[in-house]
């Protein structure tokens, strides 16, 4: 279903390129500007099986959309500034922000040159478990589970399963299974017993994932000093939000923000919901990080941002640079709102 949905959007995005329609309607669907949603900034993985490939693009693509922005006189900016503009209704100028989640040392190490080339701030949205080396990367975990198994076994609602993983084929069946399976699983606790189960019968040290993967708090220290970097609010365990009763999510939300500001002694005044999709992220989530203080707070729902968005700053939506559409042929149509308006069925804000 994954890999069909991704082959529509790409032809969408052809037809759009193709047609040259996105010139046509740029007026009406950019509106102000755009947030745009990063995960992994590193060069290109050899692997067959890469079934989160999307969540990476390689610095040379990072490097050609600022190049695009940049082009067309679009302002970069910081999410303070984003807020300002916001809040007093300044929409003179087109704008972007970036923002990258999790916290991966790559956005130190490939991410951050890219930026400064450009000179273009950007904001690292941090789960705090993640910075203390304790946090439960489990979609990476999946994937290894899966690369390295030629069967995978998982008691799937109460039933004994045995999954084949032979093959390339079979191992991106299985992870579409197994990724969804564990989505939909009702808590953080649910999740964390599942995916530990399975990565010990596949040898899995999940511990060393987010030790390789993420900045530790030592890291972030000195990566937040620099001038282009602002820090964010990711939750603590990059839990579901939604899936949690009132005092669990608000736990999440407060104490994220209270760790990474005694950590790095400065304020974290924006959010990101972990998935942020309609299933992580509702008026509820909305209304607790308003109540948590927070300025802004971003989804992972495609749009561009309107000055009706301004009603609705902690439900804000985003543009992802995704890895499986590294084309500059599309920076055009990405920032020309046109393919996330035809997503969003022509809404201009999407925040119930």
């Amino acid at each position: 279903m994954k890999q069909l949905r991704s082959t529509v959007i790409r032809a969408g995005l052809e037809a759009l390129c193709l047609t040259g329609m996105h010139r046509l309607f740029r007026p009406i669907f950019a509106g102000a500007g755009c947030i745009f949603m990063l995960h992994h900034v590193r060069p290109a993985r050899d692997a067959a099986f890469q079934p989160n490939s999307h969540l990476e693009i390689t610095p040379q693509f990072l490097r050609a959309v600022l190049a695009h922005l940049r082009a067309r006189g679009i302002d970069i900016i910081t999410m303070d500034e984003f807020h300002r503009r916001l809040t007093e209704r300044d929409f003179s100028r087109h704008f972007a922000c970036f923002t990258f989640d999790d916290g991966y040392r790559d956005n130190r190490d490939f991410a951050l040159p890219v930026m400064r080339e450009f000179d273009a701030p950007f904001t690292v949205y941090v789960a705090s478990d993640f910075a203390q080396g304790t946090g439960n990367l489990w979609w990476v975990a999946l994937e290894s589970a899966i690369a390295k198994a030629s069967t995978i076994e998982a008691e799937i609602d109460g039933v004994a399963t045995r999954i084949d993983t032979s093959t390339l084929s079979a191992k991106r069946s299985a992870f579409e299974r197994l990724h969804g399976w564990l989505r939909a699983l009702p808590g953080r606790a649910d999740l964390a017993r599942e995916i530990g189960a399975l990565s010990a019968r596949c040898g899995i040290d999940q511990a060393a994932i987010c030790r390789e993967l993420c900045m530790s708090w030592d890291e972030l220290k000195p990566f937040a000093d620099e001038p282009l970097v602002s820090i964010g609010a990711h939750s603590v365990t990059h839990c579901n939000l939604a899936q949690e009763p009132d005092e669990i999510a608000s736990q999440e939300i407060a104490t994220s923000r209270a760790r990474i500001e005694s950590a790095l002694q400065r304020p974290a005044l924006h959010f990101a919901y972990p998935y942020g999709d309609r299933l992580a992220a509702g008026s509820r989530e909305f209304a607790l990080v308003k109540a948590a203080g927070f300025k802004t707070a971003v989804t992972t729902r495609p749009g561009m941002i309107f000055p009706e968005s301004a009603e609705y700053p902690t439900a804000l939506p985003r543009v992802s640079l995704n890895g499986n559409y590294q084309d500059e042929r599309i920076l055009p149509v990405l920032t020309s709102g046109v393919a996330t308006a035809m997503w969003n069925g022509f809404r201009r804000v999407d925040a119930a």
